[in-house]
């Protein structure tokens, strides 16, 4: 039972259904867990026992047995079919997250991520032996700095919020080498800011300064001119920012903070809105991450494996972090110190991440300069278009005005109906839809931002902008019993989030024998 009181299970929920002595309702399976379906006491294979030896563990050697369920190779293949089989992803429908950008990866990419001497490539092989993949890199590099106007690129970022620590790196190198890293140790960042902007300030040593948005959603240059001062290092700002607008006033903020002898650093993750249209150096950015598998395409990685490059403008060039792929003739290496800079260090052990260059390297060139232009433009028409067709029953909290790559809605057209943001997300699942999401900018309440991507067709906006609008008339019209209840169709009804957020169970332990 959840904390409403309401059963978690399906078949629980609906006692006049027809029930089924295993739990499974036709080919939606009643999954147990894997230490309930194997046996601790046993293995799927045969091992000998080993020969006689002595132990090099010492303290550090096993006390007791390692309690790993043991299955038949047909029964571990089945769970994880099954559970695989309640997984919402990109192959299985529209996924409307917003600030996420989950967009298709094409099927190229990854047949060109598999070809031999890029699958196969070891960080520690002779340089010689891995010039193909140098010169990958080295093109890559060279097209995202063609794209976003800017003088130099870091590859080696993981992540991007690793990219964020790299540019912010960068910048306290910068100020340290005009003796003012101690003296400039204030950032500012908007209120709307992602999460990582102020935890990566934090992390390198700096205080945080907050900037104001105005009311229609953007931050003014005035509001950033009254926050500047003597101990402002730098300005963090997301352009789009989270809103899902553009930061119009952008250009003068960056004259602003570079008048007061700071720098500006461009949160790049919403860089896939604005491709081809616009280039951060033309704006004024110093620095500014991007983040592959949001413009270009590749997986996002379940926390890994991620890149996000990242951008600087001539004032920082000389700060970015080793390694550098450098050209001697026809040969390319890896200035492993580069030592004829100023760079603050490195970010990681070797070049990033050699799979996700080659995906984003494959969309670029399977779309060229044109095509990638089109994918922004296309992702904004499509936001629109779903901000339009929903206008007339959800409230959008800027009112009518454009949006970029997403749509932002809050809850104002719930307020009379008893209903949150959160029962009107629960009832997309049950309609077949990852909900959009939720909670999230911040500064807007009961938020939902939807981003439907360029990657999708008018007949799949047409049907989740049709399921939205059949959910928000029930909403406003008093079917209450449809939300509270939702998800009704899920492996798993409503659970309690806040319980198992502030009491997880984290191991599995046997049930005391009946």
């Amino acid at each position: 039972m959840n904390s409403h009181g309401r059963p978690t299970r399906p078949a629980d929920a609906e006692p006049t259904r027809h029930a089924t002595f295993t739990g499974n309702r036709g080919l939606d399976m009643e999954e147990a867990l894997i230490f309930e379906t194997g046996r601790l006491d046993a293995t799927g294979v045969d091992l000998e026992a080993p020969a006689p030896f002595s132990s090099r563990l010492g303290a550090h050697a096993r006390r007791e047995a390692i309690g790993l369920p043991g299955l038949t190779e047909p029964e571990a293949v089945r769970h994880y079919a099954r559970l695989s089989r309640n997984n919402y992803s990109i192959d299985v429908g529209l996924y409307p997250l917003g600030s996420c950008t989950m967009k298709h990866n094409p099927r190229l990419n990854e047949k060109v991520a598999r070809l031999p001497g890029f699958a196969d490539l070891h960080p520690l092989q002779p340089v010689s032996t891995a010039q193909g993949a140098l010169a990958l890199i080295e093109a890559l590099a060279e097209a995202l700095l063609a794209l976003t106007g800017m003088s130099a690129v870091a590859m080696s970022p993981k992540a991007g919020a690793h990219g964020e620590l790299c540019g912010m790196m960068a910048i306290k190198a910068a100020l340290a080498a005009r003796g003012e890293d101690k003296t400039r140790s204030v950032v500012l960042v908007p209120d709307s800011a992602h999460g990582t902007n102020p935890a990566t300030a934090a992390l390198i040593g700096m205080s945080v300064r907050a900037v104001p948005a105005d009311a229609d959603g953007v931050v003014s240059a005035d509001s950033v001119r009254a926050a500047l001062a003597p101990d402002v290092g730098a300005i963090m700002l997301t352009n789009p920012n989270t809103c899902g607008l553009f930061e119009r006033n952008i250009v003068a903020i960056a004259e602003a903070v570079h008048v007061a002898g700071a720098y500006f650093y461009c949160d790049g993750a919403n860089f896939n809105a604005v491709m081809g249209k616009t280039r951060p150096g033309d704006l004024g950015v110093d620095a500014m991450h991007i983040n592959l598998h949001k413009t270009f395409s590749t997986p996002h990685g379940g926390g890994g494996p991620g890149a996000g490059p990242v951008v600087f403008s001539e004032r920082l060039a000389r700060y970015a972090p080793a390694p550098r792929i450098v050209r001697s003739g026809d040969a390319l290496a890896l200035a492993e110190h580069a030592e004829d800079s100023e760079a603050f260090g490195r970010m990681s052990a070797f070049h990033g991440q050699m799979g996700m260059f080659v995906r984003a390297y494959a969309y670029i060139l399977s779309h060229g300069g044109d095509g990638l232009k089109q994918a922004s433009e296309d992702a904004v028409l499509a936001a629109n278009y779903i901000r339009v067709s929903l206008a007339d029953l959800m409230s959008a909290p800027f009112g009518d005005r454009p949006c970029m790559h997403e749509a932002l809605f809050d809850d104002r057209w719930l307020k009379d109906s008893g209903l949150t943001t959160l029962d009107f997300a629960k009832a997309m699942i049950d309609e077949g839809y990852h909900p959009m999401t939720v909670y999230f900018p911040l500064v807007v309440h009961g938020a939902m931002l939807i981003e439907p991507t360029e990657s999708e067709s008018k007949a799949s906006l047409d049907l989740f902008i049709m399921a939205l609008r059949d959910l928000a008339m029930k909403a406003v019209s008093g079917e209450r019993e449809r939300f509270l209840a939702a998800p009704i169709h899920a492996p798993r009804r409503r659970l309690d989030e806040t319980r198992a957020a502030r009491q997880p169970v984290l191991r599995w332990t046997s049930p005391a024998p009946v």
